[in-house]
């Protein structure tokens, strides 16, 4: 599912100093798309909040597109034919921020969301695997900020997990494709209450106010 919102102002006002409006795509990377899942609920909060502050939005839910998942690497180097796929393509290289929200499966991203970034990858979309030494990155210029939830401390992924997961999101996809800097914002223990999640959302909120 996407959503494509475009707002009036060309300039946002955090409390006297003026922003430029960005254009942002945020990107839900839970498999489940039911509004009760937290992930919704914080995609939600993310394009409400960007949009009233003036940001432009496109917002994509990977639980909703059709697509196979990559088998054979000769694929990866063919501009994809997937509708679903092309079209993830285009808001990506039009958004200047991406926003990146799901939660930790079995310590990482889900396969899912892992699936799309490379079917979205395919065709020297974000590098050119092809080329010799670094390769060519076709991501440069954007920004981007992956919000992981899990139902542990986030302290604890962080420190006695090494976040190896989220870190190889973050290093091996993202800034192999150009894109920096690459934030990661986690929310952990988030069965503990709601006032803890309402929290978590308010968070979200201003990350979304600023652009960032």
């Amino acid at each position: 599912m996407w959503v494509n919102m475009r707002p009036c102002p060309a300039m946002i006002v955090f409390e006297g100093s003026m922003a430029v409006a960005k254009r942002i795509l945020v990107i839900n990377g839970h498999p489940d798309t039911r509004p009760e899942r937290f992930c919704s609920a914080l995609t939600d909060a993310y394009v409400d909040s960007s949009v009233k502050a003036g940001h432009e939005v496109r917002r994509i839910d990977v639980g909703a597109l059709s697509f196979p998942l990559l088998v054979k690497f000769e694929d990866f180097q063919l501009p994809t034919e997937i509708p679903d796929i092309r079209k993830a393509q285009d808001d990506i290289g039009w958004a200047e921020h991406l926003v990146f929200i799901h939660p930790l499966w079995l310590g990482a991203a889900p396969a899912m969301l892992k699936g799309f970034v490379e079917r979205a990858a395919c065709g020297g979309f974000a590098f050119d695997s092809g080329t010799a030494g670094n390769p060519k990155r076709g991501l440069v210029g954007k920004s981007a900020r992956v919000i992981v939830t899990m139902g542990m401390p986030a302290l604890a992924y962080r420190i006695v997990f090494g976040g190896f997961g989220v870190r190889a999101f973050a290093r091996g996809i993202l800034r192999l494709s150009g894109v920096r800097p690459v934030r990661t914002t986690y929310f952990g223990g988030i069965e503990l209450s709601e006032r803890h999640r309402d929290k978590c959302v308010a968070r979200v909120r201003r990350l979304a106010t600023s652009g960032v």
